[in-house]
């Protein structure tokens, strides 16, 4: 051991103890999703704490020098046997009884066990030192690798910091009224079993009202099971407000409900309560499942290949290449779906695998290029071990893949975003645009996979005063596509089946089957076709508010297109609901029809005018004098055109804006912009302008070219411009930024980063030209740069949710591979039998080339 004890102390300058805050990966290779459950374990660098599994550990030692690793290698224990595991060679596993993961008595985040083995690994000779062989090297060197390898193990991991440990939904608050709670003395007294619902004489999920010791059966849940509100119906006849739930009264406690707080409480006097109707709270015994119990079942299921539309087919499991499943993270359906469809688009593949190879030359992680690299190259679309040694075969494949887990691309994505960093069920269509993004904000001067799904909208808005025409564009992409539920092909059958619910509910019997909406797809394309009223529209032609028709088409028609079904919306009451709807959608789509012509000749524009401010008849003005004017008549003054006036502005307006949080220059260009005409309008102008690069620059009038009490020929900066030319641009480029943001520095260089590609397309200034002539001959910045081609279709993916909303339930997707549909739930990649293409969320096309 002499020669390793000499070798550690040669580099014991490069073994470090990690310290509170440093980020170790002793979870996941950086390079690849090796694991230390992985053949060849996980090599950790005792200097930079990053993980690399055993094909690339050879690599980061030859550029970076490193030689000592910490190796962690686990295998998996051999299931115990049992009395209770029935022979199925399974570990019997503790139920949950409580709503909570990571605590006692909760979800067990940590199901498998593992045996662990660590040592240190000196490369290149891969000399290998135990704890055991420590004990005979010189004290400094057993002290200093001692107590590196202790905190490594003993740090957290960041994949497990990331992810929320903990959570108990069982923390019920007390109830308002439990202190002060009124109980009849009617002489009623309950018997300690043979309950019945006083109504409807069922016998279970009976509920006692504290109030008055009335027995009733408990709600009806969405699959006709439970009860039939009896006691409910109770509660809304007297306003007693709280109900124990029968059979789960315990010395420890029992299910109290608050039909006023609508919600699961807790009642301090509950022993006095249950005493008063001669229940001795301490002899009773739990005989029915507590509320916890149900909603822990219902969780329990959530994940089963039950939810899944395709449950009553054998599907048949793939695997290789592009068919790699990916692990729950903790509700990360909707990542796993969006990604999975995404890296089957030629743009992100293409860009995935070669910047993931350029990082592999210099050993630099890259979390985007690993994952797509990762479900790509089928290395880890390999099945999943079966659950212990001693289970019997299945009759039916299973389908489940070792997949990959992609904690390091979730925590890339979700740093800093108040949900998508949280383990939150999320809406895939907005994780989708996150993501688009992002990858725009660091693709501007590379490869820009995201331009296969950006298109032009164009947008014609005819006042019908004056019939003149504006046109605007904007870029978008994804298609919404409304849901005209009043279009519906059965709707007499729905009709019945209201009725039908109407008069379960009414006699308290269960409630029929759901019936689905059944939508043409044609009518929800003529939906989004058909033109769009605007009331209160501003006409700059008449210059007074009028009504206009919208009409909304496409400028250009991207690679692939990406429709979103609108299931999701808002009742009357303001809760969010999904519509159970059918939708046949096609398998090849023509969009041709839709494209926007823009102007026709003849069709006469309107005049590219704001709305004049609010002038109140005690201001005075003057107005601009010229050939046509002078000090006495006003009558041609424009407020549009006068430099030396403010606008006058509608003070509470601007005020209710803020207050609303949003910055004070935006909030004075939308009242400004919206002609002093209220809240809403100046709301909505808010809403549609919160992405402009200067939403929060002071405001420019119009007519000039710099913000009131400055200048438009005021000087910059030359420190500031020093600054922005020293970072690679050129002295117009940053003369621009710092006149288009009043000449503060940090706001230029956020405004330079964000119009690159209007700065690589100016000319930069020749000797002897001023900037001014350079801006006066450069020609105008071209628009976004989209893709356009046919708008002919065909479907290749679309992924669906099951659930009632957005921040519930279950996704997974549907991937046409070589003609043959494939299904990913999460580690499951099977052959589907029957894609529910009906049902679908988000649609995926791609063009049809002829």
């Amino acid at each position: 051991m002499a020669e390793v004890s000499e070798v550690l102390m040669s580099v014991l300058s490069t073994i470090r103890v990690p310290r509170p805050g440093d980020r170790v990966h002793k979870d996941e290779c950086a390079l690849s999703f090796s694991s230390p459950e992985s053949e060849g374990g996980l090599y950790v660098c005792m200097n930079s704490f990053l993980g690399f599994g055993s094909q690339y550990v050879d690599r980061h030692h030859t550029r970076s020098g490193q030689r000592a690793y910490l190796h962690i290698s686990r295998t998996r224990k051999a299931p115990k046997e049992d009395e209770e595991n029935s022979g199925s060679g399974d570990p019997p596993k503790k139920k949950p009884t409580r709503l909570a993961i990571g605590i006692e008595g909760g979800f067990n985040v940590e199901q498998e066990q593992y045996e662990e083995e660590v040592k240190v690994v000196l490369f290149p000779d891969r000399q290998e030192v135990t704890s055991d062989d420590l004990a005979t090297m010189p004290d400094l060197v057993r002290e200093r690798v001692s107590l590196a390898m202790a905190g490594l193990m003993s740090a957290d991991s960041v994949s497990h910091a990331l992810q929320v440990q903990q959570w108990d939904g069982e923390v019920r608050a007390e109830s308002r009224h439990a202190v002060k709670l009124k109980q009849l003395d009617n002489g009623t007294k309950i018997p300690p079993s043979g309950w019945r619902c006083e109504v409807c004489d069922l016998q279970e999920n009976l509920w006692m009202n504290l109030s008055d010791g009335r027995v009733f059966c408990g709600r009806r849940y969405f699959d006709g099971s439970g009860g039939n509100n009896h006691a409910l119906l109770h509660f809304q006849q007297t306003g007693h407000p709280l109900a124990v739930k029968l059979g789960t009264i315990t010395p420890d406690g029992a299910d109290v409900y608050s039909y006023d707080e609508d919600d699961m409480v807790l009642d301090p006097k509950l022993p006095e309560h249950l005493s008063h109707f001669g229940i001795d709270m301490m002899t009773m015994e739990k005989t029915e499942h507590t509320m916890t119990e149900l909603e822990i079942a219902v969780n329990q299921r959530v994940g089963e290949w039950e939810v899944i539309q395709e449950s009553g087919a054998t599907l048949r499991p793939l695997s290789g290449p592009g068919l790699t499943g990916m692990k729950n993270l903790g509700n990360s359906c909707y990542l796993n779906s969006v990604m999975q469809v995404l890296f089957t688009v030629p743009d992100f593949q293409s860009k995935s695998v070669t910047v993931y190879h350029f990082y592999l030359l210099v050993c630099v992680p890259d979390s985007t290029a690993k994952l797509g690299y990762g479900l790509l190259s089928g290395e880890y679309s390999k099945p999943a071990p079966d659950p212990g040694e001693g289970s019997e075969p299945s009759s039916e494949p299973r389908g489940d893949q070792v997949g990959i887990a992609a904690r390091m691309f979730k925590a890339l994505v979700g740093r800093g975003h108040p949900e998508f960093s949280t383990n939150r069920q999320q809406d895939a269509q907005e994780f989708l645009l996150h993501f688009i993004n992002m990858v725009e904000r660091n693709c501007r001067s590379g490869v820009n996979p995201s331009e296969a799904f950006r298109f032009l909208v164009e947008e014609r808005i005819v006042c019908q005063q004056s019939q003149k025409a504006k046109y605007t564009q904007r870029v978008d992409y994804i298609l919404q596509l409304p849901v005209p539920m009043d279009q519906a092909t059965n709707t007499e059958e729905l009709q019945e089946a209201e009725r039908r619910r109407e008069e379960a509910d009414s006699s308290g019997a269960p409630p029929p089957a759901p019936v689905r909406a059944c939508i043409p797809f044609t009518a929800c394309m003529a939906a989004l076709s058909e033109p769009e009223t605007l009331t209160d529209f501003w006409s700059s032609a008449a210059q007074a508010k009028t009504t206009a028709t919208k009409t909304t088409r496409f400028a250009s028609f991207p690679d692939h297109m990406v429709i979103q079904v609108k299931k999701f919306t808002f009742g009357q009451d303001w809760v969010p609901k999904k519509l159970d709807v059918s939708i046949d959608v096609p398998d090849t789509l023509d969009l041709t029809a839709l494209r926007g012509t823009g102007q026709q000749p003849g069709e006469e524009l309107l005049p590219e005018v704001a709305p004049p401010p609010l002038m109140t008849p005690d201001v005075e003005v003057k107005g601009i004098l010229g050939s046509h004017g002078n000090e006495e008549d006003d009558s041609l003054y424009s407020p549009l055109l006068c430099q030396s006036v403010s606008p006058v502005l509608d003070d509470s307006t601007v005020s209710q804006l803020c207050e609303m949080g949003f910055p004070l220059e935006a909030c004075r260009k939308a009242v400004y912009y919206t002609g002093n005409t209220g809240i809403d309008a100046a709301m909505n102008w808010v809403m549609g302008h919160m992405d402009d690069p200067d939403f929060s620059a002071p405001m420019v009038l119009p007519g000039t070219s710099s913000a009131p009490g400055t200048t438009p020929t005021e000087s910059v900066s030359e420190e500031h411009l020093a600054t922005i030319v020293s970072m690679g641009f050129s002295r117009d480029q940053a003369t621009r930024a710092l006149r288009a943001t009043s000449n503060v520095l940090e706001r230029a260089v956020d405004w330079i980063f964000s119009h690159l590609d209007d700065l690589e397309s100016m000319e930069v200034s020749e000797g002897g030209r001023s900037a001014a002539e350079s801006e006066g001959s450069r020609e105008p910045p071209p628009g976004p740069k989209v893709r356009d081609g046919p708008g002919k279709y065909e479907l290749f993916a679309f992924i669906s949710h099951m659930g009632t909303s957005t921040m519930c339930g279950h996704y997974v997707c549907h991937i046409k591979k070589d003609q043959q549909w494939v299904i990913f739930n999460d580690q499951k990649v099977c052959a589907s039998e029957k894609p529910p293409k009906d049902l679908g969320y988000l649609y995926f096309y791609r063009r049809v080339t002829e």
